[in-house]
């Protein structure tokens, strides 16, 4: 996987890859818009779904690279490599998993679901599988899932929430002037003011999974010469949110405080937790496993249905230049997914 380049868009290569894989071990399946989508031998449609996600794009290789990004190396202990660690290790762990369930008779059905485009949110990924008009809410050949468990790199720690992911694009109108006189709006000066007023803003709902609202100015940009008034500003915000607000409750509180005209990219990335009560807790609690809430986002926000985030290999290399896996870690991923399915056989996924 590491050798097939699979930005996001790109992914068919690795996608066949993957699909002769599954054809060699008999396992059926289906690629679906550039999804590789599998079912256990035994399903029942009478029986409730859970699904193993995890995505198969990853994001263009950094210019931080001191080897080639797309050499896993001869080291039996690591692969290195763009993807290894996101999302490389949850994907063939997942494999590993699914194969080993594949002709078991379970409680609830086992659907494998590889997706695609994860990295940009893009129309074809989990943001069509599982939309109320996509494949899984249409399609009687692939059920909508009742439980899911998202392979991101977390150490095999169980993320219960996730932050969601909110950009608002900032834009202050001015009167352009000759700076030597003194003439003009100064729409740079809109735009400070509106910063300094975002910066010591605080969100009063507080969450006790995640904590507060996260914002950040991230960018900013103004002017064409050193003597013309800027008559527009432009800055970024970065906002990561909590499950206390949605996105339009943020955009609107925020806008209160501008005169600016903020614009949210999209309104769409929500923030996740799993559902008070799931038998996904339950049986984390049961195996010992650590919960933490992620600060980052993954397919869990295009999701509707319960879920948690879990898989091998660290969050902190994901995006990064050199990024690898160690072969334990997926090694840990494969027992520690069977044993978490294993565990759920002794809690109703209804």
């Amino acid at each position: 996987m590491v050798r097939i380049p699979s930005r996001s868009g790109e992914e068919g290569a690795v996608a066949a890859l993957v699909s002769g894989a599954l054809d060699a071990w008999g396992i059926p399946h289906e690629i679906v818009r550039g999804n590789v989508l599998a079912l256990n031998r035994r399903f029942d449609p009478s029986k409730p779904t859970l699904a193993l996600d995890a995505h198969l794009d990853t994001v263009p290789a950094n210019g931080g690279y001191t080897r080639d990004p797309f050499d896993s190396g001869n080291d039996p202990d690591i692969i290195y490599g763009l993807g290894s660690n996101d999302d490389g290790g949850s994907v063939v762990s997942m494999i590993a998993a699914f194969r080993h369930f594949f002709d078991a008779r379970m409680p609830f059905n086992l659907m494998l679901v590889l997706s695609c485009e994860e990295e940009v949110a893009g129309p074809d990924g989990a943001r069509w599988l599982f939309a109320p008009d996509g494949l899984f809410a249409s399609s009687g050949a692939w059920p909508m899932p009742k439980r899911v468990i998202v392979g991101e790199p977390t150490g095999m720690r169980i993320a219960s929430s996730e932050r969601g992911l909110l950009v608002l694009d900032g834009e202050a109108q001015g009167v352009s002037g000759h700076a030597a006189r003194g003439e003009g709006v100064n729409a740079l000066y809109i735009a400070l003011d509106d910063i300094a007023a975002l910066r010591s803003h605080r969100f009063t709902r507080h969450s006790d999974l995640m904590g507060d609202v996260h914002l950040n100015v991230t960018m900013i940009s103004a002017g064409q010469a050193h003597n013309v008034i800027p008559d527009v500003c432009r800055f970024v915000v970065d906002i990561r949110p909590t499950e206390q607000y949605t996105n339009p409750e943020i955009v609107e509180e925020l806008q209160a405080l501008c005169r600016s005209k903020l614009s949210p990219r999209n309104l769409a990335n929500r923030s996740s937790a799993t559902q008070s009560g799931s038998p996904l807790l339950a049986a984390a609690a049961q195996l010992g496993i650590e919960t933490y809430s992620s600060p980052t986002t993954s397919d869990w926000m295009r999701i509707g249905c319960d879920a948690v985030k879990m898989g091998p290999g660290e969050s902190a290399r994901s995006h990064k230049a050199d990024e690898y896996i160690l072969a334990r870690e997926i090694s840990e991923g494969i027992d520690g997914y069977i044993a978490f399915i294993e565990t759920l056989y002794g809690y109703s996924l209804e």
